[in-house]
């Protein structure tokens, strides 16, 4: 027996769905000029849903058949002689095409299912769909998740126009295996792509090839995600390989994933993050086509399960370790992809931040150690150990060479060697062939993630080098203690120093165990983050903004840093009484 239709969610994604068809709707023979072909397909959809929809307010519209019309013209144009689209970086490129298919099918099926007054939207929709069929047949990609795009667009295609050799390249980039791990986190570790490509994408090639393994696989990224979500209601994402490192991603494009495998599966623990992920409002205009295409969208939400507190995991596979309760939310990560392949690079995890805390409304939003080494960076652990209940070990070693003369049977006369890349820096040298004297520097930080906070011990072994440790606390608070530097930098040399927003605060006191005493105001020379040359050489960095708190020195060092968050709860933060309501919780 089906639950009863949630009509207020149809509702709201009808409004989404018309704040963005009715200006196109205003002017439906306006030109979309500079509009890629991506957000041509996207239109076209939304359009087309909300004529369908008796809950959108241009149900039946002629002017929204018009505007559809416009807008598909304009898509037909940016198609090239191969049937691929025109536009972006990837020149002729199939997966970036498929993004565009996707929609272009998706639209078909709304189209054709609508009766004759859409018979020349559907006709112009097929027409495009067929002539970018060849190309994606044959075409290739270029990074995971591609795989799985390029694969949905030929199963929409098979879909709509029956074509057993659509199936048969399907099956050929599927029989490479679905790139999750034993923890549920695809290979890119990105959210971005995990809520945007690899997750839609699977669930529509469960429904059309009927491979309930698929669906499965998306089941286990969103119940590995449920342990990411963090108190802001985002996503973690220091772990991600792909451009969403360095920024916060939002919960808000999981929603139709969580609700949906909520509603199939009966799952009160994803129901809870589907309420969340609505909690602000829905304002994506592609979820009312999604609701007429699979209706089980429209369905209400099982019952929640509460989010049981305090709660603590860690992730191997990407060395992320988190620990959740009333007071304080942290996460420890040690799984930086730099140290194993010496450069920074897209499609590597190169975050240097290993902690972040948040106590409400207060959040330290990044830890991050400089260290003046050779130009190489700052601290990313090459390893991350499990210690006992929440207690890890990082370290890093980093070594840099000298080079000797080379033996005499490798000199060469004319004084011309071959080009070659030592791992900072590339010259004709032959270093491969130069024997050499290593300087090292290991680094090893041991952390406590507790109910309140956190507990570090640092230890810093080597040559005589400047370090800093950054902690960049997010805007908003005041902070009190340290020595302010400049503007939004303060350094902490004795005495904790307090960062409090509201009746929510961090507070952290630095312990020197050994080595010299703590640089002061006067050191701006150690007090600084260096991203390393990878970025300065070209002229880039990856340093964070907001507040940020130094504590630094040189040379061989132990230090104890204590991070403690307080919580004042007579008067909650609305984020926290959302969250209570969402996990069941009475407040």
């Amino acid at each position: 027996m089906h639950t009863p239709l949630d009509h207020e969610f149809v509702r709201a994604a009808a409004r989404a769905a018309d704040r963005s068809a009715a200006p196109l709707a205003a002017g439906p023979d306006e030109e979309p000029a500079g509009v890629p072909h991506r957000g041509l397909a996207r239109r076209v959809k939304t359009l087309i849903a909300a004529y369908r929809s008796p809950d959108s307010a241009l149900h039946g519209s002629g002017q929204v058949l018009a505007a559809a019309m416009t807008h598909l013209r304009a898509l037909r144009a940016t198609q090239t002689g191969t049937g691929l689209f025109a536009g972006g970086d990837n020149v002729q490129s199939p997966p970036d095409s498929a993004f565009t298919v996707n929609d272009v099918c998706d639209a078909h099926v709304l189209a054709a299912g609508a009766g004759p007054d859409l018979r020349e939207v559907t006709a112009a929709l097929a027409d495009i769909a067929g002539a970018a069929t060849p190309s994606l047949l044959t075409g290739g990609v270029h990074t995971p998740n591609h795989r799985w795009e390029l694969s949905s667009a030929l199963a929409r295609l098979h879909r709509s126009f029956p074509d057993d050799r659509l199936l048969a390249r399907v099956e050929e980039w599927l029989a490479e295996g679905v790139d999750i791990d034993v923890e549920g986190l695809y290979a890119e570790r990105s959210a971005n792509y995990a809520a945007h490509v690899s997750n839609p994408s699977l669930l529509l090639l469960a429904d059309v090839l009927d491979r309930p393994d698929l669906r499965d696989a998306v089941e286990r990224n969103l119940t590995a995600t449920l342990d990411l979500i963090r108190p802001d209601g985002t996503v973690e994402t220091v772990h991600s390989r792909r451009q969403d490192q360095n920024q916060p991603f939002p919960l808000a494009p999981y929603l139709a994933h969580y609700r949906l495998l909520a509603i199939r599966t009966g799952r009160g623990d994803l129901s809870r993050a589907a309420h969340w992920a609505a909690a602000d409002g829905i304002d994506d205009p592609d979820l009312l086509a999604e609701t007429i295409l699979t209706p089980d969208l429209c369905r209400e939400l099982p019952a929640q399960t509460p989010e049981l507190l305090p709660r603590a995991r860690y992730i191997p596979t990407a060395r992320l370790a988190s620990r959740a309760s009333t007071t304080a939310h942290s996460v420890l990560y040690g799984g930086s992809d730099v140290p194993v392949f010496r450069r920074i690079r897209s499609g590597l995890a190169c975050n240097p931040t290993f902690l972040r805390l948040f106590a409400g409304d207060a959040v330290l939003d990044a830890v991050r150690l400089a260290q003046g080494f050779f130009d190489l960076g700052p601290f990313r652990a090459a390893h991350m150990e499990q210690l006992a209940d929440n207690r890890y070990r990082l370290t890093e070693t980093l070594s840099a060479p000298y080079y000797q003369p080379l033996p005499p049977d490798l000199r060469q006369p004319d004084g011309a060697y071959y080009m070659a890349d030592e791992g900072r820096f590339s010259a004709a040298m032959a270093f491969p062939d130069r024997p050499q004297d290593v300087v090292s520097r290991t680094t090893r930080v041991e952390v406590e993630l507790r109910e309140d906070g956190a507990d570090l011990r640092i230890d810093i072994s080597g040559p005589r080098v400047p370090w800093a440790l950054e902690l960049t606390l997010r805007p908003g608070g005041v902070i009190e203690g340290g020595d302010p530097l400049d503007d939004g930098r303060w350094c902490l040399t004795a005495g904790p120093l307090t960062y409090r927003v509201g009746g929510d605060e961090i507070r952290v006191e630095a312990t020197v165990e050994a080595g010299e005493p703590l640089a002061g105001p006067d050191r701006s020379d150690v007090l600084r983050y260096d991203p390393g040359q990878d970025y300065t050489m070209v002229g880039g960095t990856d340093a964070t903004t907001g507040n940020r708190v130094y504590i630094g020195g040189n040379g061989s060092q132990t230090l104890s840093v204590a991070l403690r968050a307080d919580r004042f709860r007579t008067c909650l933060p609305t984020s926290t009484i959302r969250g209570m309501a969402i996990s069941g919780m009475k407040g």
